[in-house]
C-alpha cells in the first residue's frame, strides 16, 4: 500500500497542523517548527552508529544494523509513542529528514498498528526548511514595514501586542532586547527563529496584512540575528516614535526586568532558589555594561541595585529599584537613543503618547 504524502506546506502552517517530527533529538534541537513534537525513529546514539555504519559499508549494511537497533521493546516503545501522538492529532502530519526511509518506517508501523494512514511530509524536514526560506524572501519583497521607536521602557512591545498588524519580533526571539534582556529559558535556535518569522509572515499575507509594524531593533534580537534584507527594509521605513513621561518608563522596566523576570525564575526554580538566581542575573547584566557605564557609575548603581534586591527580598516591594533603573535609563539608554535617533529624524512620520500611537497604527 501506499501510504500517502502531503506537499501542501502553506496550508499546513497556516492551519496550525500538528507535526509529528520522528528524527533524532540532536537534529529536532537544532531547528524545528513551533508546531513540531519530536518523538524518534532512532535516537542520536543509534542514527550516530548507523551512519558510521553506512559511510563503512554502504546502505544495505546501514539498514540492517536499523533493524537490529530497534527490533523488539524499542520498536513498540516508539510505535506506542506516536500512536498515543496520532490519537492526540488525527490531523497531523510526520516527517524525518527527507521524507524518506524513516519517515516511510515510521508510517508502516503507525498503519500496522493502527489502521490509520498517517500522511508524511514530501521531502521532510529540508523541504520545509526550504520552503520557509523561500517565504521569507518572498514577504520582504511584498510587506511594508512601520517601524515603532521610543525611549527604553516606553512600552513599545506593549503596544505591539495591542495590534493585530504586528510582528513582535522579540516574541519571537524570546529576548527583550537590551542588555537584560534575556528569559529565564534560552532562545530559540537562529533556524527555530527564521521559522517562526516566515510562519508569522505567512499569516499576516494570507489575512491581506501587508503594511506591519515592527519594533525599532539592533541587527540582533539577543544572540537571534534579523534576516538582512528585512533589517536593511525597516532601516529606511516609516518610523513612529512612542513618547511616554519617564516615571512610565520606569514603571515599566520594574514589571518587565524586575517584577516579571523575577516570577519567571521562580516559577522554574522555586521561591528561594528563583530568587537567588534572579538576582545574580540582574548583578551580572549590569556587570556587562560596566564599561560603557564607567567604574564610578557602575559602582554607584550597582550599590543601588544591591540594596534593591535586599529591600526586595526583606518586603516583597519593588519600590526601591526605581533608583538605578531611572539612573540607567538617563544615564545609559537615554543617549544611545538621542545619538541613533538624531540619523533617522527624516524618517518620523508621527509621534504620540501609547494611545495616540497605538490608533494610528491601527488604521494603516
Amino acid at each position: 500500500m501506499e501510504l500517502p504524502q502531503v506537499s501542501n506546506f502553506r496550508e499546513l502552517f497556516l492551519n496550525d497542523t500538528p507535526l509529528l517530527d520522528v528524527r533524532a533529538p540532536v537534529e529536532f534541537q537544532a531547528g524545528a517548527f513551533p508546531n513540531a513534537t519530536n518523538i524518534p525513529l532512532l535516537n542520536d546514539e543509534e542514527r550516530h552508529l548507523i551512519g558510521i555504519r553506512y559511510k563503512e559499508q554502504g546502505q544495505g549494511a546501514a539498514i540492517e544494523l536499523g533493524k537490529k537497533l530497534i527490533d523488539g521493546q524499542p520498536r513498540a516503545e516508539r510505535t506506542t509513542q506516536w500512536q498515543q501522538f496520532v490519537q492526540r492529532h488525527p490531523e497531523g502530519v510526520l516527517y524525518c529528514f527527507r521524507g524518506g526511509m524513516r519517515s516511510k518506517i515510521s508510517q508502516e508501523w503507525i498503519y500496522e498498528a493502527t489502521g490509520i494512514a498517517y500522511p508524511r511530509i514530501e521531502g521532510g524536514y529540508k523541504a520545509l526548511r526550504s520552503f520557509l526560506l523561500e517565504e521569507i524572501d518572498q514577504s520582504i519583497a511584498e510587506i511594508q514595514p512601520v517601524v515603532l521607536g521610543g525611549r527604553t521602557g516606553a512600552g513599545k512591545t506593549i503596544a505591539i501586542h495591542q495590534l493585530h498588524n504586528s510582528v513582535d519580533l522579540e516574541g519571537l526571539a524570546w529576548h527583550r532586547g537590551s542588555a537584560f534582556g534575556g528569559h529565564v529559558t534560552p532562545q530559540p535556535s537562529q533556524i527555530d527563529f527564521e521559522n517562526r518569522l516566515s510562519i508569522e509572515f505567512i499569516g499576516h499575507r494570507a489575512a491581506k496584512r501587508f503594511k506591519l509594524v515592527f519594533e525599532d531593533e539592533s541587527k540582533a534580537v539577543g544572540s537571534r540575528h534579523i534576516p538582512p534584507a528585512l533589517y536593511e527594509h525597516m532601516s529606511r521605513s516609516p518610523l513612529v516614535i512612542l513618547d511616554v513621561p519617564l516615571q512610565d518608563r520606569i514603571n515599566n522596566s520594574i514589571d518587565e526586568y524586575v517584577t516579571g523576570a523575577l516570577r519567571e525564575y521562580q516559577e522554574r526554580y522555586g521561591e528561594e532558589q528563583g530568587f537567588r538566581k534572579w538576582a545574580a542575573s540582574a548583578s551580572h547584566n549590569l556587570s556587562r555594561i560596566s564599561k560603557r557605564l564607567g567604574g564610578e557609575r557602575y559602582k554607584d548603581m550597582n550599590a543601588k541595585l544591591q540594596h534593591a534586591i535586599d529591600h526586595l527580598e526583606r518586603t516583597g516591594n519593588p519600590e526601591a529599584h526605581q533608583e538605578w533603573i531611572s539612573q540607567l535609563l538617563t544615564d545609559y539608554y537615554d543617549p544611545m537613543y538621542d545619538y541613533q535617533t538624531s540619523k533617522k529624524r527624516d524618517r518620523i512620520v508621527f509621534s504620540g503618547n501609547m494611545k495616540e500611537v497605538i490608533e494610528y497604527l491601527g488604521k494603516l
